[in-house]
């Protein structure tokens, strides 16, 4: 059984991320990537945005610009992995916020995947709903995923985040259904997390406590900040 720490999952939200000027992205290394809505405002309004931001995070993950969803739709040469510019650990995508485990794989990929991301969400966000002006508040932000310990705790965090956030289904979405199936040929590359434990059962168990610590440290933070 892989070891829990109580504080690495938690406080990545709650702590300064590394300033994105000085954060220099490696090819191969593991990076958490995290934004939210200007002002904290939701980005996903009903379930299709959802869909929606999911389909880009497919779509935009391209080595060779695809122009937009609409184009791309009618070009039968669907880009593969072989091409991507991250590859995808685990991810959520809450009312306000979203988090990714990514891999760069290939130079540059994590800031030309996020440029295209937010851009292209932005344009279909603000057209839709006849909105103007920034979605995000300011520049995505990163941090290194430097040890296997933080890889772990993380993938646990983040994809049992809409649970311990106590979202539903339809107000959220999270690659936790993907780490729960055998047979797995999802969005994300969940070998490297699995492998590491004996079976499914055993990580659903540990990301399952993790949780349970979660929420102990929430319940914490709160009598400490209202005593």
């Amino acid at each position: 059984m892989q070891k829990i720490n109580r504080f690495v999952y938690y406080l990545e939200a709650k702590l300064p991320s590394t300033s994105m000027r000085n954060l220099k992205f490696t090819t191969g290394e593991y990076y958490h990537v995290f934004n939210r809505g200007s002002n904290k405002r939701e980005i996903f309004l009903e379930k299709y945005d959802l869909e929606r931001f999911f389909l880009s995070m497919q779509e935009f993950n391209s080595e060779n610009p695809i122009g937009s969803i609409y184009e791309h739709s009618f070009n039968k040469k669907k880009s593969n992995r072989d091409s991507e510019l991250v590859e995808f650990i685990c991810y959520c995508l809450n009312p306000n916020h979203y988090h990714f485990l990514v891999k760069q794989a290939t130079d540059d990929g994590i800031a030309k995947f996020m440029h295209r991301l937010g851009t292209g969400y932005t344009k279909y966000f603000n057209q839709k709903y006849e909105n103007s002006g920034s979605l995000f508040q300011g520049t995505y932000k990163a941090k290194h995923v430097n040890n296997n310990e933080y890889l772990l705790n993380l993938s646990a965090y983040i994809n049992l985040n809409p649970e311990a956030h106590q979202l539903g289904s339809l107000a959220s979405k999270s690659s936790w259904g993907e780490y729960l199936n055998s047979k797995n040929e999802g969005f994300c590359n969940t070998e490297i997390i699995l492998s590491q434990f004996k079976n499914i059962s055993e990580y659903k168990k540990f990301a399952k406590d993790s949780l349970e610590l979660i929420k102990q440290e929430k319940e914490l933070q709160k009598q400490l900040l209202g005593s």
